[in-house]
């Protein structure tokens, strides 16, 4: 959310930054208007405060000296009538006003470069070999079910249709790669590891930016009667979309202590999507799932430090594909194609041989204060009197169903097997290579 005397103070350089990403300029023509008016009422509702306590004073003066006071308290009522109109008028355009910045996406940083489409999206690096195969490389759907670690048949049984069931060595090399994840993580890029709820409320969904403008991205439990825009309960309950929410919120409404550096948490967590607005789109494999597996990071940091910690981020989620060999190119998004609540953001898309394609894995995001003011993260700055909003940052570390196609694509053989990556060996309980598996099969 923006700040509104920022917002006022600096009205052409929020109007020019938002149209970058394509917010109309009369939304805040909007915002002007709607700030004159609550200016304008609670000025002149402070001057009839200033009448009512003169009249005030010239009442009790009359009352002791046996005068006639009903004029004055005439006056007086009509003065407290008007006040309290001019109350609840400030206080309505204040309302609005608020709805407004929480409407209004962040700002993009200045080394955003401008555009509307990840056609503007600029590759800012490259890593790996793209692998050669003597034989034609099949997708990952294809891989899995031949395999027989993947079955998306009986998944859509039980669950309906972007789910999928994982058996045999297939689970396995999930639980790897997390607990790999998990590791690199926590013993050299020095985060803590955190389980955070997979259900959270409202204020919760505030805070990170998915409510109210994206809603009908998430699930929604019923258990407290459906969801009604702009209500922020504290009782209710969502499924989490990425564990950015639960771990961004555990400090949501406090000031924390950064004197020693940046908070750093890793978490690996389900995830929740109903992939709204994708219908058609990706419905082969696990690209887009309703329910996936990820492993989180995300930091609180000082101002001054939250873009080389950006950075940091963005080279812990590379390292783990680097680490698994994995082909991957960095893209630093352009105005349009950011996410909502973001200033900067790069994306690291793996190559996907079967699908001759890259495709994203990791999307690491500065939101600078963005997050924090809705959901009233603070810090003191050494020697301050006054607490400063930190600024935030996540990225995927990184999503592991999309890092479990990309190994089956990219690890592929002409039989049909799979490689295991050397890093993921300790993790594997001795299965080098994943082959033909068999579970059962309806008579």
């Amino acid at each position: 959310m923006h700040d509104l005397a920022f917002v006022r103070g600096n009205l052409p350089l929020v109007e020019e930054k938002l149209s970058l990403r394509g917010v109309e300029r009369s939304l805040l023509r909007g915002f002007s208007a709607l700030d004159a008016e609550r200016r304008s009422a609670i000025t002149e509702a402070e001057t009839l405060k200033a009448q009512r306590n003169a009249l005030s004073a010239e009442f009790g003066r009359l009352k002791r000296e046996g005068g006639d006071t009903t004029p004055v308290a005439a006056r007086n009522s009509a003065l407290k009538e008007k006040t309290e109109q001019l109350e609840a008028l400030a206080a309505d355009a204040d309302q609005k006003l608020r709805t407004l910045l929480e409407s209004l996406p962040n700002l993009p940083h200045d080394s955003v470069p401008a555009g509307d489409s990840e056609q503007q999206n600029v590759c800012q690096k490259t890593w790996g070999e793209i692998p050669v195969f003597d034989f034609a490389a099949k997708p990952h759907w294809e891989i899995g079910e031949q395999l027989g670690i993947l079955d998306f048949e009986r998944a859509a049984k039980i669950s309906g249709a972007r789910f999928v069931l994982q058996l045999g060595s297939g689970a396995r090399l999930e639980r790897a790669l997390a607990n790999f994840m998990l590791d690199l993580h926590t013993r050299e890029h020095g985060y803590v590891e955190v389980l955070p709820p997979s259900l959270v409320n409202s204020q919760s969904l505030f805070g990170t930016g998915q409510l109210p403008k994206f809603a009908q991205d998430l699930f929604h439990c019923d258990d407290k009667g459906p969801y009604v825009s702009g209500e922020l309960q504290e009782s209710d309950h969502w499924l989490i979309p990425t564990a950015e929410v639960p771990v961004t919120n555990i400090f949501r409404g406090e000031t924390i202590d950064l004197t020693n550096g940046p908070i750093s948490f890793t978490a690996y967590t389900p995830c929740f999507r109903s992939e709204a607005g994708s219908h058609g789109k990706d419905t082969r494999g696990m690209i887009r799932q309703h329910q996936f597996q990820k492993v989180e990071l995300v930091k609180f940091t000082r101002p001054e430090d939250s873009y080389a910690e950006h950075e940091a981020l963005t080279r812990h989620a590379e390292t783990v594909l680097e680490r698994l060999g994995l082909p991957y190119r960095r893209m630093l998004l352009c105005t349009g194609d950011m996410g909502f609540s973001s200033a900067k953001t790069y994306d690291l898309e793996v190559w996907l041989p079967g699908q001759q394609t890259y495709r994203e894995i990791s999307s690491c995001s500065n939101f600078e204060a963005f997050q924090a003011r809705r959901a009233e993260i603070r810090f003191r700055p050494a020697g301050a009197k006054k607490a400063e909003f930190v600024h935030t940052l996540n990225g995927s570390g990184l999503a592991i169903g999309r890092t479990y196609l990309a190994i089956l694509e990219n690890y592929q053989q002409a039989d049909g097997s799979v490689r295991i990556p050397e890093a993921l060996l300790p993790y594997m309980n001795g299965e080098t290579v994943i082959t033909r598996q068999s579970f059962g099969r309806a008579l």
